[in-house]
């Protein structure tokens, strides 16, 4: 029997466990999309106890403690501190067991605070007395939490709206991570609620100086935006959509559904649609200007809990995996731009593991030569971002496309204490490729390359990709 999370921790052969140690563990991170605040990072922010870094605004968290039976007043309320809400958190960890969730608080312990107990009812005071007593400390801020884990770059999520503030007085400060904005234009494109729309175009309208009255006028505030957005060092952009839109339109129809959501009437299914078609194509190809890579988060159906989203609002753990057919439509979309040469570089995010195998061989499609694995299926996401989920992402670019291009891991997370989700990613990828070394699929001589190509997906592709 194995002792629990040691040193060779899903490392099952001796392959696994050199390529790890001597290749993977000693490479930096470049956490390419995230959903930090620049705020925390500008501000050094200080936590003040383990429950707060731990389980403010992690709906993984919540939704697992709904699960356990616990009252939400100790996952979301206001009338409950810290500690009380972290008691509760310790007391569903073990109900956690074979959920990622389990994992990862405990490579968070360990990595993070050096903490190798096992986290449960009779534990949680000591933890929540050690791990609180180091957070209060200089090294625990959150810009040392990102030098602790060997950050060299973070890209945060940002709105075309948003001001930069913090990114630009970081690198005027000069400080050694970069931390660079990621431009997520989904509000621009969500015409469904014409009264919230118009207030977005017209607060748009007023960052970007350019009065909005027509769709062109839209379309060069964004533009305006989107230079902005360059100057601040983004590399970017991220689509949070359902389905891929990809609808014929004509200039004259888009006019038309501008003017009608932006006098105040609800667009029908049709010309929402078209509308969606048509923002995606001038945005990817701002992307496709300034050498960008675009970034597709698909296929989650949002907010299903109707009571819970009306108390508590949006990203509060009431998502799920959605069930879109989009095969037609993403090779619409992609061969429009690519018919132009307009096509930027690419990541799909797959929620539904369904659906793994179609997006490697439709990125296969439009690889075109001109960058190595320019079209990139990227790293299991969200519901998929454990073993399972990636093991069978890593399965499918490998038997159809390259898995030596992979840009590899990123965090998508909103804590500081998410770094140790790409060891558990840098594991599981040694894992992978040592098995095949040890059966016999790989060749033994061949292993200095193949260490190479696990510090490629590790950092260096994405060093070379994004050309941070």
């Amino acid at each position: 029997m194995k002792p629990f999370m040691d040193e060779n921790f899903l490392l099952r052969t001796d392959i696994a466990q050199q390529l790890y140690h001597n290749h993977a563990a000693k490479m930096p991170i470049i956490d390419y999309h995230c959903h930090l605040d620049p705020a925390m990072i500008a501000n050094d922010r200080k936590f003040d106890n383990l429950g707060q870094i731990w389980l403010e605004g992690d709906h993984y968290k919540w939704r697992a403690m709904r699960t356990n039976g616990i009252d939400e007043r100790f996952c979301t309320g206001k009338d409950t501190t810290d500690w009380e809400k972290f008691e509760k958190w310790a007391e569903t960890v073990p109900y956690t067991m074979r959920n990622p969730l389990y994992h990862w608080t405990h490579l968070e312990l360990r990595r993070a605070f050096g903490v190798d107990k096992i986290l449960n009812p009779a534990t949680a005071a000591e933890i929540f007395a050690v791990c609180t007593e180091k957070l209060r400390t200089p090294e625990y801020s959150a810009r040392g939490l990102m030098r602790k884990f060997n950050v060299v770059a973070v890209c945060t999520t940002d709105d075309p709206v948003d001001s930069l503030e913090h990114h630009r007085a970081l690198q005027k400060e000069g400080f050694e991570i970069k931390v660079l904005p990621t431009w997520r234009p989904d509000r621009a494109i969500a015409v469904e609620n014409p009264v919230v729309y118009k207030d977005y175009v017209d607060k748009l309208s007023e960052v970007s100086g350019i009065r909005i009255s027509k769709y062109a006028d839209l379309i060069e505030a964004l533009q305006n935006r989107h230079d902005y957005f360059a100057l601040a060092g983004c590399k970017l952009s991220d689509h949070g959509i359902e389905e891929f839109y990809a609808e014929d339109y004509t200039q004259a129809e888009i006019d038309t559904i501008f003017n009608k959501v932006y006098s105040g009437k609800e667009p029908t299914r049709a010309e929402t649609v078209k509308f969606k078609s048509a923002l995606m194509v001038e945005g990817a190809k701002m992307d496709h200007a300034k050498g960008w890579t675009q970034q597709f988060h698909y296929g989650a159906i949002r907010n299903n809990n109707t009571r819970l989203f009306k108390q508590l609002g949006a990203d509060t753990g009431f998502d799920s995996i959605g069930d879109f057919t989009i095969a037609q439509n993403m090779s619409k979309f992609l061969n429009k731009l690519d018919t132009s040469n307009q096509l930027a570089k690419t990541i799909f995010y797959n929620l539904n593991p369904r659906d793994n195998d179609l997006v490697t061989t439709m990125i296969g499609n439009f690889q075109d030569g001109s960058v190595a694995g320019k079209m990139q299926f990227g790293s299991g996401w969200w519901f998929l971002d454990q073993k399972a989920g990636m093991e069978a992402q890593m399965n499918s670019l490998s038997v159809l496309g390259l898995l030596s291009r992979f840009v590899g891991m990123l965090t998508d997370s909103r804590s500081f204490l998410s770094y140790p989700r790409h060891e558990y990613f840098r594991r599981i990828l040694c894992n992978l490729i040592g098995n095949d070394v040890e059966n016999g699929e790989l060749p033994a001589s061949e292993m200095s390359f193949i260490g190479q190509l696990v510090e490629d997906v590790c950092y260096y592709n994405a060093l070379n990709f994004f050309k941070f």
